[in-house]
């Protein structure tokens, strides 16, 4: 009988007919990891560069808008204190007429009720004015990003502006008082607002004007 074929296994291991693998390594020199090194460290140095770019691109753009609204904000001020400044000389008007008036008392004074309409028509504060964007733009540090001339004008005019604005304040305090109820202290009630409208407004004004005009050409000057 003839013999049949065994079927043929898997070799074996350290079989002859197994050929050994062969592991293959790069030799790499000294330039080829300096050069990895210099681009690792240059791409770092470009990605950090095109991000302080960035930020100081749009903080440049930041402070320019800022300092636009302040701008804005100052003119809007100053056409304001124009019309309260004609506005505060009719109620000084009104009160030196009423000082002199016989019947002070009665036209002033009647019951409990003291009134101002007399010689504020149209309120003790006649136009508000604006801080908004000075403080966003202080809060946003904005002091840091300007001369120092620049911030010290705005500062002393934003101070002056809200000095006016005291007014209403202090005016107000008189007036409800016990004693601007009284037709006997009439007289000295007028005198009181008086002094307030001389101390916190009417004298005040005409320096703020030009400082004003000041602030607004200094901060023309930072866009540039």
């Amino acid at each position: 009988m003839q013999e049949q074929s065994k079927p043929k296994g898997r070799p074996k291991p350290g079989n002859q007919d197994t050929p050994d693998r062969v592991h293959v390594f790069a030799e790499r020199n000294w330039k080829e990891y300096l050069g990895e090194s210099l681009l690792i460290v240059f791409s770092v140095m470009l990605a950090l560069f095109t991000t302080e770019y960035i930020n100081a691109r749009h903080t440049r753009e930041n402070t320019r808008a800022m300092l636009a609204d302040i701008t804005a904000e100052l003119e809007h001020n100053r056409r304001s204190i124009v019309e309260m400044q004609q506005y505060d000389k009719d109620v000084l008007n009104r009160i030196d007429t009423l000082l002199v008036s016989k019947d002070l008392s009665t036209r002033l004074i009647s019951g409990d009720d003291f009134h101002l309409q007399i010689i504020a028509p149209s309120g003790v504060l006649y136009r508000y004015l604006d801080d908004e964007a000075w403080t966003v733009a202080k809060n946003a540090d904005i002091l840091s990003r300007i001369e120092v001339g620049t911030a010290t004008t705005l500062s002393k005019v934003y101070g002056d502006q809200q000095r006016i604005g005291k007014v209403e304040d202090e005016v107000a305090r008189v007036i409800l008082s016990r004693d601007a109820r009284d037709p006997q202290k009439a007289h000295q009630t007028l005198v009181l607002i008086r002094d307030i409208y001389h101390g916190w407004a009417v004298d005040r004004m005409p320096g703020l004007l030009p400082r004003i005009d000041s602030a607004i050409s200094l901060v023309r000057k930072e866009f540039h």
